[in-house]
C-alpha cells in the first residue's frame, strides 16, 4: 500500500532563523509502519502538498499547536477527494477533541507495535475513529531507527551548510514543569532506549551534527555517563536540552561532542550565573530559554532578567511567552480563572500573548516580549551570534577532519572563507 505522510507548515515568529530542520516525529512514526507500506513524505515547510498524487491513505503528523488548523485544512481537502485520513503526533494528542472532526481516524500515543492493527482495520473498512494508547506506552526496545531516508536532503541545506539531524535516546520525563505537556504526552517515567539500539542508529546517521531531542538528558547520571562514553568515538557535534550539573558528566559531554545546550533561565540567581559559566568552562555553548509572563513576574522582574542575561555571557537567548497549551496545568489553571481570552490555535506559538497575566496587562507583556528580543540582540544580531557558534563547531570539525558541508562549493563561498577568517577572532568550543 502507498501512504502519503504530511507534516503541515507553520508560521515562524518574527526574528526566528529562516532555515528549516528536518522534523523528527514523522520519520519516527514511519519507522513503526509495517514493511509492506510504501511511504512518501512531504514537509510542507519546504515544499507544497500535492493533492493530486496517488496514494491509498494519508497520514498527517502534527507537532505544534500552530500546525493544527493547517493540518485540518489539508485533511478536509484530501477527504473531499475521497481519501481516508489518519492523524497522529504531539499536537494531535493535545487537540484530539477537535481533530476528530477532520479525520477518519485519530491515533493517540506512541505508534510502535500498534500500526499493523490500524492498517488492518483500514483494509477491512472498519477504521476506528480514535485509537488511544496514551496510558500504555509500548516497550521502549521496539523503537527503531527513524526513517531518515524519507527526507529530501537538498531542502534542508542553509547556504550550503548541513543542518542537524534529530535523534532521541530516551522518551518520557520524570519532571513535570508547570507549562509543559510532556507528563501528559509521555508519562512521568524516564524510559531510556537500549544502548545497543541507540548506538546502532547513531552509527547509521550520515550527518556530523545532531540535535538530541530528549526532553532532558539530566535524568539518570549513570545512563547519561554511559551515553556520553558511547558517543565519543563518533566524533559528532550535538545540541541538547539540559545536561547534569556535575563536573564528571560535563567533561564527558564535552569529549562526546556537546556543541551547545538549551538551558532554562528562570531567575537572576548566582546558581544560574555559575551554571552558564560551568558549561563554558567545558567548552559547551549555552542558549538560554526564557519564559515570560509567569504569575511571579512583574514588569521590573522581566527587565532585570533581560539585563542579567547580558551579564552572564549567553551565546544565544530564546524568549517565549507563557502559553497555556491544552492538557497542561497552566491551561487548566488559567481556564478555571477565566484568564484565557484567545483560543485561536494559530496564536499558540509561544510568541503571542493569549491570556491575562497576573501583574502585567496582556498588551504590555507583548511589548516586553519584543523588548527582550530587541535588547538582548541590540549589539549583535541573532544571526551573528549563531554564526559565531557555527564557526566554533566548524573549526572543531576542521581540526578533526570531519567538516562536511552538503554543498562544499556553496559552503566555501558563503561560510568557508568566513570560518577560516574567524579563526583568530573567536574562541573555539
Amino acid at each position: 500500500m502507498n501512504l502519503k505522510l504530511i507534516y503541515p507548515k507553520w508560521e515562524k515568529l518574527k526574528g526566528q532563523t529562516t532555515f528549516n530542520l528536518p522534523p523528527h516525529g514523522p520519520v519516527a512514526f514511519a519507522a513503526a509502519l509495517p514493511g509492506y507500506v510504501n511511504v512518501s513524505f512531504t514537509d510542507e515547510n519546504v515544499e507544497d502538498v500535492d493533492f493530486d498524487s496517488s496514494c491509498d491513505l494519508v497520514a498527517i503528523s502534527m507537532m505544534l499547536s500552530t500546525q493544527v488548523k493547517r493540518g485540518w485544512a489539508i485533511a478536509d481537502e484530501f477527504r473531499r477527494r475521497g481519501k481516508k485520513v489518519l492523524f497522529g503526533g504531539i499536537a494531535t494528542m493535545l487537540h484530539a477533541e477537535e481533530t476528530v472532526g477532520h479525520a477518519d481516524a485519530v491515533f493517540l500515543g506512541e505508534a510502535e507495535g500498534r500500526m499493523e492493527q490500524v492498517l488492518e482495520d483500514w483494509r477491512s473498512g472498519s477504521l476506528k475513529k480514535v485509537y488511544s494508547y496514551m496510558a500504555q506506552q509500548p516497550p521502549i526496545a521496539l523503537v527503531g531507527p527513524a526513517r531518515r531516508d524519507l527526507y529530501k536532503r537538498n531542502l534542508y541545506n542553509h547556504k550550503g551548510v548541513q543542518m542537524v539531524d534529530l535523534f532521541h535516546a530516551s522518551r518520557g520525563c520524570r519532571f513535570s514543569c508547570y507549562p509543559c505537556a510532556v507528563a501528559y504526552l509521555g508519562g512521568r517515567a524516564f524510559r531510556p532506549r537500549p544502548m545497543d539500539k541507540v548506538i546502532e542508529e547513531m552509527a547509521a546517521i550520515d550527518n556530523n551534527r545532531l540535535f538530541i531531542v530528549d526532553n532532558s538528558l539530566a535524568q539518570d547520571k549513570k545512563w547519561e555517563e554511559e551515553l556520553f562514553r558511547e558517543l565519543i568515538p563518533f566524533k559528532k557535534k550535538w545540541i541538547s536540552h539540559t545536561i547534569e550539573d556535575d563536573p564528571k558528566i560535563l567533561d564527558l559531554a564535552a569529549q562526546a561532542g556537546a556543541w551547545y545546550v538549551y538551558q532554562a533561565v528562570y531567575d537572576t540567581s548566582d546558581y544560574i550565573k555559575e551554571r552558564v559559566k560551568r558549561y563554558h568552562d567545558y567548552g559547551i555553548g549555552v542558549e538560554g530559554t526564557i519564559l515570560l509572563g509567569l504569575d511571579n513576574q512583574t514588569e521590573d522582574d522581566i527587565k532585570r532578567l533581560v539585563d542579567f542575561l547580558l551579564e552572564v555571557d549567553l551565546d544565544l537567548a530564546e524568549f517565549t511567552v507563557m502559553t497555556p497549551f491544552p492538557h497542561t496545568k497552566g491551561y487548566d489553571d488559567l481556564l478555571r480563572q477565566g484568564r484565557i481570552f484567545d483560543f485561536d490555535w494559530n496564536h499558540y506559538n509561544a510568541g503571542q500573548v493569549v491570556f491575562h497575566p497576573k501583574h502585567i496587562a496582556a498588551e504590555r507583556l507583548q511589548e516586553l516580549y519584543d523588548y527582550a528580543w530587541e535588547t538582548f540582540y541590540a549589539h549583535e544580531t541573532q544571526e551573528a551570534k549563531m554564526f559565531r557558534l557555527f564557526c566554533s563547531v566548524a573549526l572543531r570539525e576542521m581540526n578533526e577532519g570531519t567538516y562536511r558541508p552538503r554543498n562544499r562549493e556553496l559552503a566555501n563561498k558563503s561560510f568557508g572563507k568566513d570560518v577560516v577568517r574567524s579563526n583568530q577572532k573567536i574562541s573555539t568550543l
